[in-house]
């Protein structure tokens, strides 16, 4: 078992009981800076249903309270994007600063309604383009290039939209 353990720890970390960092290239999400050499920062994303302001701004501050410096919210319609507008406001009216970071997944137009509102979007652009279409598909190159033209073609506007507010984006590899 032990032979197994020390294998495991060669091929996913340094060690299992160490802690180590990977040098990642700093970014800004309001006033917070994560990666570099910066302090980890501790985040965390609400249960609450979006479209409950209250309900979110409530959690969201006794989130912060708790030490949480980036709050995730999912804004999986552009309902719950537009909403994240009203979520913000009231945290900002109460004092709170906290960089708000939108979890989209598969509605690219909610995407770019939250990238307006918020610090941070984290989106993984294989799902942003395809609706939750799961399957196996076999590429030829053709193929593989029309897939990749598809995805920009849906992806840059939301790149330009972050860039233009300066909205920081988590992009995914899951496609």
């Amino acid at each position: 078992m032990e032979h197994i353990i020390k294998s495991l720890d060669q091929l996913y970390c340094d060690s299992l009981t160490r802690y180590s960092r990977r040098k990642t290239i700093p970014v800004r999400i309001g006033d917070v800076i994560i990666g570099g050499d910066n302090p980890i920062v501790v985040q965390s994303m609400t249960t609450v249903d979006t479209m409950d302001t209250e309900g979110s701004i409530e959690q969201s501050i006794r989130m912060i309270e708790a030490g949480c410096e980036l709050v995730r919210i999912t804004a999986p319609s552009i309902k719950e994007a537009e909403n994240l507008r009203h979520i913000k406001d009231g945290l900002r009216k109460r004092g709170y600063k906290t960089p708000l970071v939108a979890d989209i997944h598969f509605t690219p137009n909610a995407a770019e309604v939250a990238a307006r509102i918020v610090e941070k979007v984290r989106v993984n652009p294989g799902n942003y383009a395809d609706k939750k279409k799961f399957e196996v598909i076999e590429y030829t190159d053709a193929t593989y290039q029309d897939e990749l033209d598809r995805i920009r073609e849906r992806f840059l506007p939301l790149v330009k939209i972050c860039k233009e507010h300066g909205t920081a984006m988590r992009i995914g590899t899951n496609h």
